[in-house]
């Protein structure tokens, strides 16, 4: 979220449409069923709100507030995410869903 030259959202997307790629393509070539895990895969949306969190996590700052106060730091990344990125919104919902299921 800091990077010095900042991403158009497009391009985040193209990115996160090529991780994904790579998973399917590996897990193809691992014998699975495309049937069994294409669903279990996040949106390319929502693989652009991890991208963007794992490099927030890069930041020493946040890495030591996340280790003091786990809910609320993830909470004000995935927040500051979908301020920086509005469009990304929908995603920040769902993986903050997704992580409050997980948690209980």
């Amino acid at each position: 979220m800091h990077a010095a030259v900042p991403l158009s959202l497009e391009l985040l997307r193209q990115e996160a449409r090529d991780e994904l790629e790579v998973v399917v393509h590996e897990l193809c070539l691992q014998g699975r069923d495309p049937w069994e895990f294409m669903q279990t895969l996040p949106s390319v949306d929502e693989q652009v709100v991890a991208n963007l969190y794992e490099e927030a996590l890069g930041d020493p700052d946040a890495l030591a507030r996340l280790r003091r106060d786990p809910r609320a730091t993830e909470h004000r990344l995935l927040a500051q995410i979908a301020l920086e990125h509005p469009p990304l919104g929908p995603a920040v919902s769902a993986i903050a869903r997704a992580r409050e299921v997980g948690s209980r």
